[in-house]
């Protein structure tokens, strides 16, 4: 494949079981034979779902996609903690769970809903003192964590089969479902951890119009990139500023144009003439300044 036939957009994949989100980002380039691929959003290796996976130029917009709200179905096992606060682990604790009620699980996912502060895992990538929280923790190491503010939008209790339950969760970027299946079991007072996960939505791309990785990498030919998504499609409810001539060639040598009459750090779309992406602006009292520039390759 030529540097200028380089596929540019996001694809929506139903990440399979057991498979990290590197994996599906790493067999998406040998597959599909593409130099550039990322992916915006990381999902557990135990997850399935929506994942997000940036070819080209797109992989510089993977910052703004993955911050949009994201839609899970989530099954929660009470009765058991586990180190990583999933299936996945090594089993810390166990209680017998059998008198917990439907009523009771409706009743301590209550104070979960709105913004809350909530406690990553220590089986997390986030870095404390430089190092990353899971290699500590692999280490036998166990450190206080800084709560995070998070924001869980809605919250439902959609099936009971005791000792589990099926949870519907819509929340911010940086919610961790694991953390809150663990929070819940401590209100209960028998632990839990979360059996099962799928993430069924993550900005406009959902489950529904999700492309199965097996059926995209075995296909042959270049069918698959009817399954690509434009980055101004994926991020629909940016402004965008249509440019002429003049004020795209300020745009592509890195120069401002006027015009901006947005709240200051509003991002915005420029296309060109003919609606190719040109760059992302930044507004800034009155203007817009290229925050950044996609040149052809």
């Amino acid at each position: 494949m030529s540097e200028l036939a380089a596929p540019n957009g996001l694809l929506n994949i139903d990440k399979p079981a057991g498979m990290t989100s590197h994996d599906v980002v790493a067999r998406v380039r040998r597959g599909l034979r593409v130099k550039k691929v990322g992916h915006a959003g990381t999902l557990d290796p135990m997850a399935t779902g929506v994942l997000i996976v940036c070819l080209g130029t797109a992989t510089r917009l993977s910052e703004y996609v993955m911050q949009s709200t994201k839609r899970y179905r989530a099954r929660v096992r009470l009765g058991a903690t586990t180190d990583t606060y999933d299936a996945d682990g090594e089993i810390l604790s166990e209680t017998d769970a059998s008198h917990i009620t439907f009523e009771d699980v409706e009743r301590a996912v209550i104070p979960f809903l709105g913004d809350i502060a909530q406690v990553p895992p220590m089986y997390s990538a986030i870095k404390q003192g430089g190092r990353k929280l899971y290699k500590l923790a692999r280490a036998g190491e166990t450190v206080e964590r800084a709560p995070r503010a998070v924001s869980i939008v809605a919250l439902e209790v959609s099936e009971w089969a005791s000792p589990e339950f099926t949870l519907d969760v819509t929340c911010s970027a940086g919610t961790y479902i694991r953390s809150l299946a663990y929070d819940i079991g401590a209100i209960l007072g028998v632990g839990a951890h979360l059996a099962g996960l799928v993430r069924t939505a993550s900005g406009f791309f959902t489950l529904e119009n999700a492309v199965s990785l097996d059926e995209l990498t075995a296909a042959e030919g270049g069918w698959w990139r009817a399954h690509l998504v434009r980055p101004q499609d994926a991020l629909r409810d940016w402004p965008t500023v249509s440019l002429n001539e003049i004020d795209a060639d300020h745009i592509r040598h890195g120069r401002t144009i006027s015009g901006a009459d947005m709240t200051d750090d509003t991002l915005a779309w420029a296309l060109e003439a003919d609606g190719s992406l040109l760059a992302v602006l930044r507004a800034e009292a009155g203007i817009w300044q290229p925050h950044k520039v996609f040149l052809t390759e």
